[in-house]
């Protein structure tokens, strides 16, 4: 198997297990908070804990990764994130649960975006697109992994043996780190020392070193924050407005989940190949202006079919372009800090964007799907604005991927 195969399957295999872990609390949710008698908004702090701790985690391992090397420091933030997944599996009380999350989001947040760089230090920019597509799946391979295992071990062991499965990917990180060499390109710029002396002055300081520089890091952390945003807010309150407002069962809604998700791993297979042709402003602009129409017309959906069609579109679009971010946030900065703008601009959505679901779950509350639909969209049409602004030589070093 060649290096960009390696590179690949390495980090596919590194997001799917972070997306099974994210999933695992999703399905173990109703028995935790019944184990430690807490309420739901308690328990829905568990997804923002480990929210803020992959932001964490996203800085600190995306700066060592720009300085000692991504195979090592992703070896690292695999190893961390499967021990804190294990610990929740031990945990006593609610607040150590919380500790638990946090660490396992430490170690998540580094991983993906070591995998991000490594992947886009290997393919070549036209065909960075498809690669970074390539691994986005993997979360969505997590999602169902995820699924299948807490149908199999929660009925008969709960959901503490579910964690347990958490010391997997310390084989993993093992099988990686003898198997994958470093990125040829971070070691070429570590031999430079010109360069060197340039990142010895502060990695996450570099993002925001210029008024230009600052806007298009800060653009690109609106994008991020409404990809999670409206991802959270659609899977994780559809199937509970689908099963009030269209009258679904619980196995029906299951259905829909696996009809969006097969339409979401279509889109990032699709969007990935739109960006590799037509470039990042085109590719976002048309899936943006695609999932802001979707979402809102979803919303008058009928019928069966109408549905898990509708949630297959509305998946495949809005979606589909979580698999054109590690490529387009690569292109637009240097291999010195690469790693930690990925990390600190995607973790970043991530944690703000986590947020989603409480908006979401207000505006339900006091009015409508219709209503929550349109706040989707809405927020789909902010990041196309954002999207436009970008520009080819705004940080003075782009690829032709905008």
């Amino acid at each position: 198997m060649d290096y960009r195969k390696k590179t690949v399957v390495a980090s596919v295999t590194g997001l799917t297990l972070e997306g099974m872990d994210i999933m695992f609390i999703s399905f173990a949710m109703t028995m935790i908070i019944a184990e430690f008698h807490v309420d739901l908004a308690t328990g829905g702090m568990i997804s923002s804990i480990t929210n803020i701790g992959m932001l964490v985690g996203g800085i600190v391992f995306g700066i060592l990764a720009d300085k000692y090397g991504r195979v090592k420091v992703f070896t690292y933030t695999v190893i961390l994130f499967a021990i804190g997944t294990a610990l929740t599996g031990i945990a006593t009380s609610i607040e150590q649960v919380f500790v638990f999350r946090f660490i396992a989001g430490i170690g998540a947040g580094g991983e993906y975006g070591i995998g991000m760089a490594l992947v886009a230090e290997a393919w070549p920019k036209n065909k960075q697109g498809r690669a970074s597509s390539y691994v986005s799946v993997g979360a969505q391979y997590g999602v169902i992994l995820a699924a299948l295992l807490s149908a199999i071990i929660l009925p008969t062991l709960g959901w503490r043996a579910l964690f347990f499965v958490g010391v997997v990917p310390v084989i993993f990180a093992f099988i990686v780190r003898k198997n994958l060499d470093e990125s040829p390109e971070w070691l070429a710029a570590q031999k430079n020392k010109k360069t060197v002396n340039k990142a010895e002055k502060g990695k996450l300081v570099q993002l925001f070193e210029t008024p230009r520089i600052t806007f298009t890091t800060l653009s690109l952390i609106v994008m991020a924050t409404v990809q999670i945003a409206g991802y959270n807010g659609l899977m994780i309150w559809l199937p509970s407005m689908l099963q009030q407002s269209q009258g679904l069962s619980v196995s029906s809604s299951a259905l829909w989940t696996i009809s969006t998700a097969v339409g979401m791993i279509i889109g990032m297979l699709t969007f990935g190949r739109f960006l590799d042709r037509f470039g990042a402003k085109y590719a976002f602009g048309v899936f943006l202006i695609a999932s802001a129409f979707a979402v809102f017309l979803y919303a008058y959906a009928t019928g069966s079919m109408g549905l898990l069609i509708g949630g297959a579109i509305v998946g495949f679009f809005s979606n589909g372009m979580f698999a054109g971010y590690g490529a387009l946030i690569g292109s637009l900065y240097p291999v010195q800090i690469r790693s930690t703008a990925t990390n600190t601009i995607f973790n970043c959505g991530r944690a703000i964007g986590g947020f989603s679901p409480i908006l979401v779950g207000y505006i339900l509350q006091s009015y409508d799907m219709k209503v929550a639909m349109l706040y989707l969209a809405g927020l789909y049409c902010i990041s196309f604005i954002v999207m436009m602004t970008l520009k080819k030589s705004d940080l003075g070093n782009v690829s032709e991927t905008i």
